[in-house]
């Protein structure tokens, strides 16, 4: 064989002697052998055993429980706040606050020497991405009011997209040309846009808790409160984008080059993670659509779980933002999803949801008011406050002119009285904070300057900001006339006492197929994506119900109902004459 291929080589080449295809053919088939190594199997994880498995137990046990511990005394502040009608504090403030005493105990606690809970107190961004943010970004996407946000998706999407990018573009190029003229300390251009864009993101809980008690305009709230859940995940997109600027050699780059490559890195996450997470939400929809789990709830409703928390896990192991496609999942799975589930499921849904975003909230903005002792802070006053002043000039370029901009499409005009508070309102939370700690920066000076001045930011804005939110609303006198009539004793901030005492009609209302077609097909006013969506999206991805099916539901709810009731009644410390007195 190899004879013939010298022969045929020879044909081929006729100046190759034999003895040279001898030696090219001993180098070609015998050199590579040698070069050839077998690739060790890598490790799937570091496992630990022994000694350091237990260390690793025991550290991981005490920071569980340092972290309930911290949970359970935010709960008890929350329900005294509620029990004795202190309603004019938003939770969110009073939670930082506590949080801020509990840190200046505890290092009272480490100087006496008394005990040693650094390790415990610090804040890890893994676990703020991982178990605590998911939940709150999901909850807040699966909670929309899709009548409004639909209806101002556009003016949504303008502001959370673009105006977050104009945002962090005016603050990390003042921060870079600040720092050129040694004004305040110098940062790279990659750096200086990674902090403009995690400063960016807005969290305004505290505001939108005074727009719920104010009842202020409809389309003011869900422009408030839509942007925050859209500018959160758009933050993320741009903080990773720089983040992947900085690793890469950038060196040998022009500036063109280098925004293109920014671009592109920011449309695919963007537009890569919604759309699956939409295709998620409309996945689950198919499947419990043809897949009836209504009789047995508890597998309806650990289908939903599983549904929820999966975009998250995928869109992160395939190097896509979780928290964009976490966000649209929800929004998907609220909208049609959630009508293929029985009521009993529902309610469940709804309830549970609220009750551990309010836990993840509460832990996050706990360990935010820690922060400000277990932190190693480098505070420079200059930084802060040129920070500051971007980052509410920054607020206002986005703001103003783009409202201005929408006005020219909108039927329902943004007055200047809105674009104030929707400026006021940008408020910083736990996102930035967390951002700003999972930040690579080197050297460790500029990592902990970035550190203090996000959280020097973000409680100016809650304290600040959020506490003087109220007077500014009846000050500017855009609250609604009915609220404008009540006692001011009567203006109930607290979203926890308002999410137990209600369930969102939205999600229970459930139609047969002759009441949806006399409620949206055979409406005039629908135009666009709405007409779409009572056309044909809705009827193939939910189940129209017939009467047999309400019939059913209503049984099954009254049977539960009942059942609770008797076990109520039987139970020892239950009487008449306390049922007669609860009644």
């Amino acid at each position: 064989m190899v004879l013939a291929c010298g022969r045929l080589l020879g044909k081929r080449f006729p100046n190759t002697t034999h003895e040279g295809f001898n030696v090219t053919l001993h180098t070609t088939l015998v050199v590579p052998t040698k070069l050839v190594r077998p690739t060790p199997a890598k490790p799937i994880l570091p496992v630990q055993t022994g000694e350091q498995a237990q260390q690793e137990e025991q550290s991981s046990g005490m920071t569980i429980f340092f972290s309930l511990l911290v949970l359970a005394i935010c709960i008890i502040l929350v329900h005294l706040l509620i029990r004795y009608r202190l309603h004019f504090l938003p939770e969110s403030v009073a939670v930082v606050s506590l949080g801020i005493l509990m840190g200046a105990v505890i290092k009272i606690i480490e100087f006496k020497k008394l005990a040693n809970w650094k390790e415990e107190e610090m804040f890890r961004p893994n676990m703020f991405f991982l178990l605590l943010l998911p939940p709150i970004i999901f909850e807040s996407g699966y909670s929309l009011h899709k009548g409004n946000f639909f209806q101002n998706i556009g003016s949504i999407t303008l502001f959370a997209v673009f105006g977050t990018a104009i945002s962090a573009f005016v603050v990390g190029g003042g921060i870079y040309f600040l720092g050129q003229a040694d004004v305040i300390s110098k940062l790279n251009m990659t750096d200086s846009f990674a902090f403009g864009s995690l400063i960016s993101a807005v969290d305004p809980v505290a505001t939108i808790a005074i727009f719920n008690a104010l009842h202020v305009d409809p389309v003011l709230n869900m422009l408030v409160f839509g942007e925050s859940i859209l500018n959160d995940a758009v933050s993320i997109v741009l903080t990773n984008t720089a983040e992947g600027l900085t690793r890469k050699n950038m060196s040998d780059v022009s500036g063109w080059q280098t925004f293109l490559q920014a671009l592109g890195y920011f449309l695919k996450m963007f537009f890569g993670s919604a759309a699956l997470g939409t295709l998620t939400g409309l996945i689950s929809a198919l499947v419990l659509k043809h897949i009836d789990l209504r009789k047995t709830p508890s597998l309806e409703f650990g289908m939903m779980i599983i549904f929820a928390y999966l975009p998250y896990g995928l869109a992160e192991g395939i190097s896509l933002s979780g928290i964009m496609a976490i966000l649209f999942s929800g929004i998907v799975m609220s909208h049609y999803t959630h009508h293929n589930l029985s009521p009993v499921t529902q309610i469940l849904m709804q309830q549970t949801l609220r009750t551990v975003a309010f836990l993840c909230e509460t832990c996050v903005f706990a360990f935010l008011g820690l922060s400000i002792f277990s932190f190693p802070h480098k505070f420079e006053i200059s930084f802060v406050i040129w920070c500051i002043v971007l980052v509410l000039f920054g607020r206002a370029v986005n703001i103003f002119p783009l409202s201005y901009l929408l006005n020219f499409f909108r039927d329902h005009k943004i007055t200047p009285k809105m674009m104030f508070i929707m400026w006021f309102s940008g408020l910083r939370g736990a996102i930035p904070y967390a951002l700003s700690l999972h930040l690579d920066l080197e050297p460790m000076e500029k990592r902990q300057l970035i550190g203090t001045t996000t959280i020097s930011i973000v409680l100016f804005t809650i304290l600040l900001l959020g506490g003087s939110t109220m007077p500014l609303i009846r000050f500017a006198d855009i609250e609604d006339a009915r609220a404008r009539r009540r006692n001011k004793k009567d203006v109930n901030l607290s979203k926890t006492e308002k999410m137990g005492n209600t369930v969102e009609s939205e999600h229970l209302s459930e139609l047969t197929e002759e009441e949806y077609e006399a409620h949206y097909i055979r409406r005039q006013d629908l135009k666009g994506f709405l007409w779409l969506d009572a056309k044909y999206l809705n009827p193939f991805f939910t189940r129209r119900l017939t009467q047999e099916d309400l019939h059913h539901g209503r049984i099954q709810m009254k049977t539960l109902t009942n059942k609770w009731y008797e076990e109520v009644r039987q139970g020892p410390s239950g009487s008449e004459d306390d049922e007669q007195e609860l009644l």
